[in-house]
């Protein structure tokens, strides 16, 4: 159970805000902040069975501004206001190659994975910089400096978010709140196994996406620590950072 150095769990008293948190990374992000003693609502597109227990749920589809706004309200309405927010929701489903994604994925990419935290963003920091404190951590990709043609539409989405993220730290940090990026290399979650999957079939290889550095693929609470970390008292002079949690597969410039 983390604690801080009196003893008390270290998130007791916050209200945490997590997207995507009824499997996966999510998940284990929620489960850990409920075990630090933070209140926490995590929201999917569709009401799951798999929301860990303790946890609020709101059904919400954070691609579209009118989700944004109904997942903002059920925040305020639920929580009371935000301290904590993690936005996980994201992914992407890989083609042959770049020219041959569909425009409406690449709006459909761009919605989940950048302009879906923007909004978010811009509907509950308010708030945040009324209480003159909060913490706001996106999840990028540890793919991004790869930029592979197949999964285009989804690095460079990524890209946008780690861009956007480094700038609103800057502007936001003289309000008391911290942004930061947690980067994910390969994660044993059922959407990352579908995902290499599809990979693997499309190149035609089994073993198409290799294994990490360490030896192991990463599982959710690998991330889920991090983020922990991220949004605790212990990373209170850490904004504006990008933490890689990949077991040393991609190389950071």
């Amino acid at each position: 159970m983390p604690t801080n150095g009196n003893g008390m769990r270290e998130l007791a008293g916050k209200r945490a805000l997590v997207t995507g948190g009824s499997r996966g990374i999510g998940a284990a992000v929620v489960r850990r902040f409920l075990d630090a003693g933070a209140e926490v609502l995590t929201t999917a597109r569709s009401a799951a069975d798999t929301v860990p227990e303790g946890a609020s749920f709101v059904a919400a589809d954070v691609r579209t501004r009118a989700g944004a706004e109904a997942l903002a309200a059920a925040a305020r309405e639920v929580l009371g206001g935000v301290d904590v927010l993690v936005h996980n929701a994201g992914g992407a489903r890989p083609h042959e190659d770049a020219l041959a994604i569909p425009e409406e994925e690449w709006q459909d990419a761009l919605n989940l994975n950048f302009l879906a935290s923007v909004r978010l963003d811009s509907l509950l920091v308010p708030g945040m910089r009324e209480r003159r404190s909060g913490v706001i951590v996106h999840v990028s990709s540890a793919a991004v400096p790869t930029a592979s043609g197949p999964f285009l539409h989804y690095t460079t989405a990524k890209a946008a978010l780690e861009n956007y993220s480094r700038g609103l730290s800057l502007e936001l940090a003289p309000s008391g709140i911290r942004v930061n990026t947690v980067t994910p290399g390969r994660v044993a979650t059922p959407g990352g196994e579908a995902t290499r999957e599809q990979w693997a079939r499309l190149n035609g290889d089994a073993d198409a996406t290799g294994t990490t550095p360490l030896g192991r693929d990463g599982l959710p609470d690998d991330l889920a620590h991090a983020v922990l970390f991220l949004v605790s008292d212990r990373a209170s002079w850490v904004t504006g950072s990008n933490l890689v949690v990949d077991g040393g597969e991609f190389p950071r410039g």
